[in-house]
């Protein structure tokens, strides 16, 4: 895999779509930090790492992370959409000045920086700037 990133959306998107309570995803601190956001924004119900048995006999169990989706009270979405921005293919990379409102401020871009991985809203308020990794609204 190339992109574990954009893999952790498409299956978040996935799972939204296919109406599942929960998806697991190979664990990565990046990842969880991710997650972390989602959860703090309001857009999953949680997330927790999990440690799968092995396969196969002498193998090391693998660590996972257990996303739990979040839906309305009739069942509707709260991820409408989730977009990857900074692919290995083309960087993205935005100064304070540039970093981007989601839909007028409905939406949450998602950034690292030189101080961890952090909101749009929250890299404005500390001064910085810094990689633009995805969109949620």
């Amino acid at each position: 895999m190339t992109d574990p990133i954009s893999d952790m959306l498409a299956r978040i998107r996935n799972g939204v779509a296919a109406k599942h309570s929960r998806v697991d995803l190979p664990a990565s601190r990046l990842k969880a930090e991710i997650a972390r956001i989602l959860q703090d924004e309001g857009y999953i119900q949680g997330y927790r790492l999990v440690e799968e048995p092995a396969e196969k006999e002498g193998r090391q169990p693998r660590q996972v992370i257990r996303v739990f989706l979040k839906y309305g009270p009739r069942g509707e979405k709260v991820i409408s959409g989730i977009e990857r921005i900074s692919r290995p293919g083309r960087r993205v990379y935005l100064g304070v000045d540039d970093v981007p409102t989601v839909l007028g401020g409905l939406g949450t871009s998602i950034l690292t920086t030189s101080r961890g991985v952090m909101t749009g809203r929250a890299a404005r308020k500390a001064g910085v700037g810094g990689e633009v990794l995805c969109n949620v609204w």
